[in-house]
């Protein structure tokens, strides 16, 4: 049976997503409404979609190697390699689209993302570990969502720190 979006992680996505990226629009002067429905809807739908389908797959992926230390550095590297310098620069491109910024829309959007993803390895290491080792699966999508919220904060300042 393909994966669905839940009430709650729907929920869960949107109201988190949301929160995050919107601290992060006020503490850089550009607060939209119209950027704070759109992540809300990504929150509410592709994220709490495919974020909780990619949990489930990495459970499955690593259930041969056991319980122990080798099973938690496969689930927290797959877990990095998924939020990857493309997933961060999706997330740009959305906060791009429905700021209706289309200046940020361009190939450049990558380096940023690149650089972005960069700095923040040794926060995402421990973040990831946390979510994919100690948390229960059905926790994971909150905890990746607030450890996202708190992420969109620094995506969208990495957006401005890491312009290039």
């Amino acid at each position: 049976m393909p994966f669905a979006i839940t009430k709650r992680n729907a929920l869960q996505g949107l109201l988190i997503y949301a929160a995050g990226d919107s601290v992060a629009a006020m503490i850089l002067g550009v607060f939209s409404p119209w950027r704070l429905m759109g992540i809300m809807l990504i929150g509410a739908t592709v994220y709490a979609w495919e974020i909780p389908a990619y949990f489930r797959w990495i459970d499955r992926r690593t259930s041969a190697t056991g319980n122990g230390p080798r099973r938690a550095l496969a689930r927290t590297g797959l877990a990095l390699l998924y939020f990857n310098p493309l997933w961060i620069a999706r997330h740009l491109l959305f906060i791009a689209l429905f700021s209706a910024n289309g200046e940020a829309l361009r190939l450049a959007l990558l380096q940023t993302a690149f650089l972005s993803w960069l700095v923040n390895i040794p926060i995402a290491i421990v973040g990831n570990f946390v979510i994919q080792v100690v948390l229960p699966l059905r926790w994971r999508f909150a905890g990746s969502a607030i450890f996202s919220g708190l992420m969109a904060i620094y995506y969208a300042l990495s957006g401005v720190w890491f312009d290039a």
